[in-house]
């Protein structure tokens, strides 16, 4: 460990408080984070005035290529979908079981940029849950992170289903059941206060409830917009798609020429009002939420508050290489742009 310090530049570490959390992370989560050092405890907390974020590093990461960074894989991520465990109960009814645990894991959202994240599964953002309208969705939900969690499901459910007040503690479990409803795109993500701090940390995820009659066969992909804080002052430093900020600028998501493309968007932005989706060179229909099969818009952005979500469907129909963002410009140049390669 003390060799890995050495030879870790500053740059790699934003304030002591991040580098505190990491230290804490490194041998907590090997012991489940049942014992935990006063001084880790504290940086996970992260006080108001838990320092000022060094903008030199932030302004040298954005312009560095992203090619590998440590805690993810947003090319996988892209279309990585978790259907469960399936069975059948009596009745016919589809019984679906996920097992999502909560972790604390360092990640490194831009190069040389390292985060103490709270995930679920391990990666920032959540997996993605997916599921047809009316089968039974039954989530195992362990908290193996140093902090009270919950999983709040947008959707319809019984109120002790909600994930606002069952509070799951350090080392302890809570099951969730509800029956899939109604199909779209659903949101999922920590509601313990103060929630806009789980936010930042990564607690969000996706929840897709396919309607009974499938949609038109496309290329799907998941993207999910949001925000980091790294000095918790509660204003984003870095702005990302999927996890790290510029991934997809620098690693293009590959589609062929006339081949039709579902994206599944939800903005998961936090200490901004809203965020939008860009399209370059082309147009795309956008279905509000997804849960309608109809009325869409015809568009090339979308904007969004937080929790809000859009199926955009569309085709390139010539080769080459076009730009996706936010159309906040801000957001763009730090950090949440992309582009698809169309190929022939």
């Amino acid at each position: 460990m003390a060799d890995l310090l050495t030879n870790l530049s500053r740059r790699d570490f934003l304030t002591n408080k991040l580098l505190g959390a990491f230290l804490g992370l490194t041998g907590a989560q090997h012991e489940h984070h049942q014992r935990i050092d006063p001084e880790i405890k504290s940086a996970h907390q992260h006080e108001a005035d838990a320092g000022t974020a060094d903008s030199e590093a932030i302004k040298q990461a954005l312009q560095q290529r992203v090619v590998r960074l440590q805690g993810f894989d947003p090319m996988r991520y892209l279309t990585s979908f978790d259907y469960g465990k399936e069975s059948r109960l009596t009745g016919g009814q589809v019984l679906r079981e996920f097992k999502i645990v909560a972790r604390d894991v360092n990640l490194e959202i831009a190069p040389g940029i390292f985060f103490p994240a709270w995930t679920y599964n391990g990666t920032v953002p959540g997996p993605t849950l997916r599921c047809r309208e009316g089968d039974l969705v039954r989530i195992h939900f362990s908290n193996a992170s140093i902090s009270d969690h919950t999983i709040h499901f947008h959707g319809i459910h019984p109120a002790n289903m909600d994930g606002a007040t069952e509070v799951v503690k350090p080392n302890e479990s809570y099951t969730y059941e509800f029956t899939a409803e109604p199909f779209g795109l659903q949101f999922y993500h920590c509601h313990m206060p103060p929630v806009g701090l789980h936010f930042n940390r990564g607690l969000f995820g996706a929840l897709i409830i396919d309607p009974k009659t499938p949609r038109a066969k496309a290329k799907e992909i998941v993207m999910i917009a949001h925000g980091w804080d790294v000095n918790f002052d509660c204003r984003n430093e870095l702005y990302a798609v999927n996890g790290p900020a510029n991934f997809y600028r620098d690693n293009p998501i590959a589609i062929r020429q006339g081949e039709p493309v579902r994206i599944y968007f939800l903005n998961a932005l936090e200490f901004e009002p809203i965020n939008s989706f860009h399209l370059h060179a082309n147009f795309f229909q956008v279905y509000k939420t997804g849960s309608q099969l109809n009325n869409a818009e015809f568009t090339d952005l979308v904007t969004l508050s937080q929790a809000e979500r859009c199926i955009i469907e569309f085709t390139y129909n010539f080769p080459g290489r076009y730009m996706f963002h936010a159309h906040q410009n801000s957001f763009a140049e730090m950090g949440w742009m992309g582009h698809f390669e169309v190929t022939e």
